[in-house]
């Protein structure tokens, strides 16, 4: 997820059309104009057999093609101080993001990145996208 390498290969996932997340179908808010994502991209050759293989996606995931996917934050689990010790306090159902004021004392376990300038597009479509793009 840090270097935006494929989850299945781990070269690079960039494509000539952008960087290719998958998601399932809750995963998401359609509604939300800048979706976060927490499972790395995929490079062209294993879109098809990610999108098979994996099966939270259900063998129709959505496909987001996005130009742009900056950090956004990370899940985890907040700690504090108590009387006995630190311990974890929170694991919070969303991601924290970068310069919250309790990053300090958050123990990351996932990298969460935001998409932007994306499109929604079918598994189909991409791949007749990048075909042509080629």
């Amino acid at each position: 997820m840090q270097t935006l390498t494929c989850q299945v290969c781990t070269r690079p996932a960039r494509t000539p059309l952008g960087f290719i997340f998958l998601a399932g179908p809750r995963d998401h808010d359609p509604s939300q104009p800048s979706p976060l994502t927490n499972q790395p991209p995929v490079c062209r050759k294993h879109t098809r057999a990610a999108a098979r293989l994996c099966p939270h996606l259900e063998d129709e995931p959505t496909v987001f093609l996005a130009r742009s996917a900056p950090l956004y934050g990370v899940h985890g689990t907040l700690y504090g101080r108590q009387a006995d010790g630190v311990k974890g306090i929170a694991q919070p159902d969303a991601p924290l993001p970068y310069g919250h004021p309790n990053i300090g004392t958050f123990l990351a376990s996932q990298l969460v990145r935001r998409l932007q300038s994306f499109r929604v597009v079918s598994l189909d479509e991409l791949l007749n996208d990048l075909a042509t793009a080629s």
